[in-house]
C-alpha cells in the first residue's frame, strides 16, 4: 500500500458548513467526537470490526479513489464503515466516494419504506457534499452497476457495511465475484456495537447465553466515535446531481401503503427522537415499557432499522443518565444491545431464520404436537390484513400497524400469538406474520422481526414459532381482557410529543366496550388512533 505523506492536516479539522444551526446536544456530541480524535486517521481503529471479503488486501498503485458502498447504515457520522473508508482514503491521500445502489424492490417493502429511506439519503447526500465527499445514487442491483462504477472511477479499495440477512449477503457475494482481483473489498459491521462475527462464533440459544459475551466485550467496542471530517482530497469526477423524485419511477413497489406522518426520516429527526426519549421517557422505561398506557418507549426503531441513527450513539447518550435512571438505562441496554445482537446472531448463523425449520428443536417439537389442535377461528390473510377478525383488540393493533407503521411491543406479542391460533398451520402463521410485518411496519425486514424477543417486553415476536414458548403451547384463546388486565385504564389512541408519535395505549375500549370507533388523524374511520391529551 502506498503510504500517505500527511499533507494538509489542517484541513482535517475544518468545520463543514452547516445547512442549519446545531442544537446544544449536537454540539456536545460533535465535541465528544473531536475529543476522541481530530479525525479517524489519528484514531486507534479497532480492526476487529473489519473483515476482508476479497482475497487481496493491497491497494493498487494507480488507485484514484476509495469507495464506500453504503447499504444498511445510511448515515455519515457515527458510522464505522464510513470511518474506515475515510481512514483508507486519508492514509492514501485519495478522494472518497460514497454510493448507494437503489434496488427496484426488496422483499415486501412498499413506497412507505422507500420514501422514508430516500428522504434520509437526501440528508446523507447533503452532508457528504458539505464534507467534500461525492455521493452517488446508482439505480439497480449492485452486481450490475457497482463493478462498472469501480472501473470507471479507478476505485482502489471498496468498503461496505454488514447485514446478516440472506439477500444483502448475496449482494455482497455477487459484487465480490465481479470485482477485479486487484481491488480489495472489506466489510465493516457498523450496525452492531460488538461486531456480529466477534460477539459469538456460533448461534446462541437465548439472551441468557449471549448476554455475558456481549457485556464482556462492551468495554472494548462501546467507544466514542471520531468525526467524519471534511475530506482534504477533492474528487476528480464530482457526483452528478440526483433527480430524487425521478428515482421513484425506477421502483417496482406497492404505492398503496402510504407514508406515515409521525416519523420524519433522516438522522437529524432520529436524533431528535433520541433526545425526547432521554428527556421525557427514559425515566419510565424500566417500569412502563410493557404498558401500552404509558409513554415509555424510545420509538427509535425506524431510524435504527434504516441505519439513520447508530445504536451505539443511542447507548452512549443514554448511559450519560445512568446515575439518575440506573434501572432504565440497564433495561434499555438489554433491549437495544443484548436482544438486538441476539437477533443478528440468529439470522447470521441460521440460514432458515425466516422459516419454522429454523426454530429450535423444542419449538419444532411443540408445534408439531399441536399442529392438529382445533382452531376456534380460521382467518384468511386478507381478513387479517384488513383487521376484520372477531377480536377488536387484535383488529385495532393490526390497523394501527397498517396506518401508522408501528405497534406497541406489548401488543405485538398478542398480535403474533393470535395469528398462530387463527391459521391452519405454524408455517402459514409465520408466513402471514412476516408478510404483514414487513409490508406495514417501518422497521420490517429486520432481524428483530424474524427473531423477535424471547420474553415479554420489547419489540415483539413476529416469528413467534422461533422465539417464544408462550406461542408454542396449546392453542387456547386468550381473551382480549386478559391481555391488558394489568392495565385496566387503557384508553384508545396514540399521542404526539415533540412532533413524533409516542404510543401510549391501544384498544382497551375496543376490547371492552362498544364506543371504540372514531376517526384517525388522516380522516379514516376505524378503530381509534386519535391523539390523546398527553
Amino acid at each position: 500500500m502506498r503510504r500517505g505523506r500527511g499533507k494538509r492536516k489542517a484541513e482535517l479539522t475544518e468545520v463543514p458548513p452547516a445547512s442549519r444551526r446545531r442544537t446544544e446536544e449536537e454540539e456536545a456530541i460533535e465535541n465528544a467526537r473531536r475529543r476522541a480524535a481530530p479525525s479517524v486517521r489519528e484514531f486507534k481503529y479497532n480492526k476487529k470490526r473489519v473483515r476482508l471479503v476479497s482475497q487481496g488486501s493491497e491497494l493498487k498503485d494507480d488507485a484514484r479513489c476509495i469507495l464506500y458502498w453504503m447499504c444498511r447504515d445510511q448515515r455519515v457520522q457515527d458510522n464505522w464503515a464510513f470511518l474506515y473508508a475515510q481512514r483508507l482514503a486519508l492514509k492514501q491521500e485519495l478522494p472518497l466516494h460514497v454510493c448507494f445502489c437503489l434496488v427496484p424492490k426488496f422483499l415486501e417493502a412498499t413506497i412507505r419504506h422507500y420514501r422514508f429511506m430516500l428522504r434520509g439519503l437526501q440528508e446523507v447526500a447533503q452532508e457528504c457534499a458539505e464534507l467534500n465527499i461525492s455521493f452517488h445514487l446508482l439505480l439497480g442491483y449492485a452486481k450490475d452497476v457497482l463493478p462498472t462504477f469501480v472501473a470507471e472511477h479507478g476505485v482502489g479499495g471498496l468498503v461496505t457495511d454488514f447485514s446478516p440477512l440472506r439477500l444483502p449477503r448475496q449482494w455482497v457475494e455477487d459484487v465480490r465475484e465481479r470485482l477485479p482481483e486487484d481491488v480489495p473489498f472489506a466489510q465493516v459491521d457498523a450496525h452492531n456495537i460488538v461486531p456480529c462475527w466477534v460477539a459469538s462464533p456460533k448461534q446462541e440459544y437465548s439472551a441468557r447465553t449471549i448476554r455475558g459475551k456481549i457485556h464482556a466485550q462492551l468495554p472494548e467496542f462501546l467507544t466514542e466515535f471520531p468525526p467524519v471530517v471534511r475530506h482534504p482530497h477533492p474528487p476528480s469526477c464530482p457526483a452528478q446531481p440526483i433527480a430524487w423524485e425521478a428515482c421513484y419511477s425506477s421502483l417496482q413497489v406497492d404505492h398503496t401503503v402510504k407514508e406515515v406522518e409521525w416519523a420524519t426520516p433522516g438522522t437529524a429527526a432520529g436524533m431528535a427522537v433520541l433526545k425526547s426519549f432521554i428527556a421525557e421517557r427514559l425515566k419510565s422505561f424500566s417500569t412502563h415499557r410493557n404498558d401500552p398506557n404509558k409513554a415509555a418507549l424510545s420509538n427509535l426503531s425506524p431510524w435504527l432499522h434504516f441505519g439513520q441513527v447508530s445504536t451505539q450513539r443511542a447507548i452512549l447518550e443514554v448511559q450519560k443518565h445512568r446515575r439518575n435512571y440506573k434501572d432504565s438505562v440497564d433495561a434499555f441496554v438489554e433491549e437495544a444491545v443484548v436482544r438486538r445482537e441476539l437477533a443478528e446472531n440468529f439470522c447470521y448463523y441460521n440460514e432458515n431464520y425466516d422459516s419454522v425449520q429454523g426454530a429450535y428443536d423444542w419449538a419444532q417439537t411443540t408445534l408439531k404436537l399441536h399442529a392438529k389442535d382445533k382452531r376456534p377461528y380460521l382467518y384468511s390473510l386478507q381478513e387479517l390484513e384488513q383487521g376484520t377478525t372477531h377480536d377488536p383488540l387484535w383488529n385495532a393493533a393490526q390497523l394501527q400497524m397498517v396506518w401508522e407503521g408501528k405497534m406497541h411491543g406489548f401488543l405485538r406479542m398478542y398480535w403474533a400469538k393470535k395469528i398462530l391460533e387463527w391459521t391452519r398451520s405454524p408455517e402459514e402463521a409465520l408466513q402471514f406474520a412476516i408478510y404483514l410485518n414487513d409490508r406495514y411496519e417501518l422497521d420490517g425486514r429486520d432481524p428483530n422481526g424474524y427473531v423477535g424477543e424471547l420474553q415479554d417486553g420489547g419489540r415483539g415476536w413476529e416469528a413467534l414459532a422461533v422465539t417464544a414458548k408462550a406461542a408454542v403451547g396449546a392453542l387456547q384463546a386468550a381473551p382480549a381482557r386478559s391481555a391488558l388486565r394489568p392495565h385496566p385504564t387503557c384508553s384508545l389512541g396514540a399521542c404526539e410529543q415533540g412532533g413524533e408519535l409516542t404510543l401510549v395505549s391501544l384498544c382497551w375500549q375496543a376490547a371492552c366496550g362498544p364506543s371504540a370507533a372514531f376517526t384517525t388523524r388522516a380522516g379514516r374511520s376505524g378503530p381509534s388512533l386519535a391523539r390523546s391529551a398527553t
